[in-house]
């Protein structure tokens, strides 16, 4: 005769529906205990004396040049102002001189004519670049709302 909680029959009252979980608490640790002692002999490591030079490191940072444009199209290269023949020298001269390539980092007002934007792209792949990224500002939230 089966007896829930408070001593009665089951026929008076509800089934008991809860599950018993420890077995499933016991299993748990018997797989826990299998992957810890296990998991070391996934590592089979096999010495190797491996020669030692001297080399450059592959991860360097390439130079990053700054470009920016205003509202009336004048140039600023890492802050100071240049015509487009001069930019044009100072990006073949910075592509000549650094390795990795240098990078592009372009940032243009929203009011800058597109074509001057892609004035300096094109010198920028003549010289060598290849590499150019536009660096924008986070929208405010409170614009974001209003739009």
């Amino acid at each position: 005769m089966a007896f829930n909680y408070n001593g009665s029959p089951v026929s008076h009252s509800q089934p008991m529906a809860e599950i018993n979980v420890i077995p499933l608490v016991d299993i748990m640790l018997v797989l826990l205990v299998v992957f810890i002692i296990t998991a070391p002999l996934f590592h089979q490591a096999v010495s190797i004396d491996l020669p030692k030079v001297d080399s450059t490191r592959m991860d360097e940072e390439p130079k990053a040049i700054q470009i920016a444009i205003d509202a009336q199209g004048m140039l600023l290269v890492d802050g100071d102002s240049v015509e487009l023949a001069e930019l044009t020298a100072r990006l073949a001269a910075a592509a000549e001189s650094s390795q990795p390539a240098p990078e592009l980092h372009l940032r243009a007002d929203r009011a800058t004519r597109y074509e001057r934007v892609t004035e300096v792209m094109a010198l920028a792949q003549q010289a060598g670049i290849t590499r150019i990224a536009f660096v924008t500002d986070r929208r405010d939230t409170e614009e974001t709302t209003r739009n």
